[in-house]
């Protein structure tokens, strides 16, 4: 009788998760068809993880990933440990705990399953649903050319942007002056065949480049295959590589800290096409991942490009290295000139064993340089690289116990200095989990694929010490705070002395319903920097930013989403004024169910002393474009974003984004600057899939 009871008990509960799933799943599929198809998700995901980056940080990439995965969602009973970490907002913890799940309980019958994963709260199931699926998707079959042609996806995007107001460079300037046009294209092309084979095109021209004598200032492509055999991955072309913490190899884009305070662990992709239009973080040349053994990994790696850099020559009359450019701008004849003046050549190797939580991986290569980099005057500069050619060496490891997930890496850079850092997460609780990293990074260490956690722009001359906690009590609270600690112990641009400083963010999330969110953050940051006073010999004052925000978005009906934030930075530096400054936005979007035509706006004032005091928001745009606006000054920014189905597979977006300064007569700087007090911008952009 019993086993009838348990079998009974056991149907009745599977009923039930299957009754609460559909629902869910339903829930999930109206709410993101009342809004962009594609947007909604992938709008709150970067703006949750990207704030920290700087300002012109292109993560074209990710925002490719996102979208692919909602036209086809990852399968996660079949899914791998590296095809989840491209879901930025998984931590390395809760992808090992899901691993582990699966190879000890089968296949998931439902979402919900996930629950009783640790580290698994229902926000982070509410995130993955559009991502993800539990049911078959198709796999490709042998690659041929017919096969190709029928079954492959194409994605071609047209996109032109241009600044209506004239800047101060195009006008005719003796000396120093862009000598291209104002406007901006970007032409890019993408091809899928399932997850096996991969091709990309991208061309662009930045405003003040050339268009006549070539109509695209740079270009980037890549063919790429997967799952052949032995050959996990092979990317001929343009392609990033992403190993450890990123202290020895890692190109691309990559996050630091964050709301999320488990982002501090990165998660390494290994080898990756190159799909983004950052001119500067990229390798070319041919790279694999081949498996050598059951559990071994070998990724072998060349790459050969020409860098924009600035030079000047020694007393001997040599030419030699003074600083590389990474804009990847070339408008005036200055740099013109610079432009693919340094060779870089690169090659090396990494072998990686993974077995069941255990991973350790070592990592060598060398980089030459058509010419020396010499010592710079400042003496901040002191320890930096000199020669033509550098060689690094790293290992690495994670391993994951229990509810602690183990991580490291250690990095040296020949006849230079020693870099490591050491990590742990932790899940304390099914609703608490936590985050510490130690980092230590000589003044003397080198390297030019250097992408760790660290409070400066390069991952040197530093020690830090962060400590993080997430708490979700409930589905309705979130709960977040970090503390960093760090030090330089040698000078640093700006900074004549050893300085030290911290940063603090607390975050509360309120979520009472699927329609309404509620945010409320602060964040505070001291550092050290040399005083303005007119003193003979600088000292340092301690300068101190904060910042407060209330932010709610409220999905009113199927048609309307309205968001909204007030933001306030507070600046003081020594014993000067504060500065104070604020922030005041109002979002509305239109998405009505199956429409042709959606659309958003946002009305915006803005009013900071000075730059000091400027504040970061994130901005809407047209899909694959990424913006992040600069309040800086007083007054008004407002835009417009249009997105029209032409056709089932045609879309055209168009945009316009203007600022209003007040009290200002002009508006820029040096060759930018525009007279009168509006900069104004249109974007228009052509998707076609066929």
């Amino acid at each position: 009788m019993m086993p009838i009871l348990v079998m009974h008990r056991k149907l009745h509960l599977a009923m039930r998760y299957n009754l609460l799933t559909t629902l869910l799943m339903m829930i999930s599929f109206i709410a993101n068809a009342q809004i962009n198809e594609e947007q909604v998700e992938v709008r709150d995901i970067l703006e949750s993880v990207a704030e920290n980056l700087p300002d012109d940080y292109d993560i074209t990439e990710l925002v490719d990933i996102l979208v692919r995965y909602r036209k086809h969602p990852i399968n996660l009973n079949k899914t791998t440990p590296d095809e989840l970490k491209t879901l930025v907002f998984l931590s390395p913890l809760q992808i090992s705990n899901f691993s582990s799940h699966i190879k000890e309980n089968g296949d998931l019958a439902d979402v919900l399953e996930m629950q009783s994963i640790d580290g698994f709260d229902a926000k982070t199931i509410q995130n993955l649903l559009p991502f993800v699926t539990l049911t078959g998707t198709t796999e490709y079959g042998k690659l041929t050319f017919r096969s190709a042609l029928d079954l492959g996806e194409h994605d071609l995007m047209l996109r032109f942007a241009q600044t209506l107001q004239k800047q101060k460079g195009f006008t005719d300037l003796p000396g120093n002056r862009y000598l291209g046009s104002a406007e901006r294209f970007q032409t890019r092309y993408r091809y899928h065949y399932g997850t096996v084979f991969s091709a990309a095109i991208t061309f662009e021209k930045d405003a003040g480049e050339k268009f006549i004598d070539k109509p695209f200032d740079f270009f980037s492509g890549n063919i790429a295959l997967f799952k052949l055999g032995k050959f996990k991955k092979l990317v001929v072309g343009d392609y990033t590589l992403q190993f450890g913490q990123g202290l020895t190899l890692w190109s691309g884009f990559a996050f630091g800290k964050g709301p999320d305070v488990t982002s501090v662990a990165k998660k390494d992709l290994g080898l990756r096409p190159y799909t983004s239009t950052n001119e500067y973080s990229f390798l070319r040349g041919i790279s694999a991942t081949i498996s050598l053994a059951k559990n071994i990994d070998f990724t072998p790696f060349i790459s050969f490009r020409n860098l924009d850099a600035s030079q000047t020559l020694d007393s001997a009359g040599n030419l030699v290295q003074s600083t590389i450019n990474q804009t990847g701008l070339h408008r005036t004849p200055t740099e013109i000139k610079n432009r693919n003046a340094l060779s870089q050549q690169l090659y090396g190797a990494v072998f990686q064993y993974t077995k069941n939580e255990f991973s350790v991986g070592t990592i060598g290569y060398q980089s030459k340089y058509g010419n020396s980099f010499i010592t710079q005057r400042a003496i901040y500069d002191r320890f930096s690289f000199t020669g033509k050619s550098l060689t690094n060496l790293g290992i690495y490891y994670n391993y994951t116990y229990k509810n602690v997930y183990l991580y490291g890496e250690g990095s040296k850079s020949l006849n230079g200095g020693l870099a490591y850092l050491n990590g742990a997460l932790m899940s304390l609780s099914p609703t608490v989990s936590a985050a510490i990293t130690y980092r230590n990074y000589s003044k003397d260490f080198h390297n030019f694929f250097n992408q760790a956690v660290a409070e400066s722009s390069e991952a040197v001359n530093e020690k830090g010490l962060y400590m993080g906690l997430n708490i979700i009590p409930n589905k309705r609270w979130a709960f977040s705070v970090y503390a960093d600690y760090f030090q330089f112990p040698w000078l640093k641009f700006r900074v004549d002395a050893p300085s030290k400083g911290y940063e603090v963010l607390s975050q509360a999330v309120y979520t009472p319903n699927k329609i309404f969110k509620l945010v409320l953050r602060f964040k505070t940051e001291n550092k050290q920097q040399n005083t303005d006073l007119d003193v003979p010999i600088n000292f340092l004052d301690d300068v101190k930013r904060e910042g407060y925000r209330i932010e709610s978005t409220w999905q009113a009906n199927q048609k309307w989403r309205f968001q909204n934030r007030i933001e306030v930075s507070q600046y003081k530096k020594g014993e000067g004024d504060r500065e104070f400054g604020y922030l005041l936005y109002q979002d509305i979007g239109y998405s009505p169910l199956f429409a042709k035509i959606t659309g958003n706006l946002r009305i915006a004032y803005f009013n900071t002393p000075s730059y000091n005091s400027r504040i970061y928001a994130y901005e809407d745009d047209v899909l694959y474009s990424f913006a992040f606006g600069m309040y800086s000054g007083k007054g008004f920014r407002t835009y417009l974003n249009l997105k029209y189905n032409l056709a089932k597979k045609l879309n055209i977006w168009a945009r316009y984004a203007t600022y209003y300064y007040q009290q200002v007569a002009s508006v820029g700087t040096y060759l930018d600057e525009i007279d009168g007090n509006k900069k104004s911008e249109i974007k228009i952009q052509l998707r076609y899939q066929f």
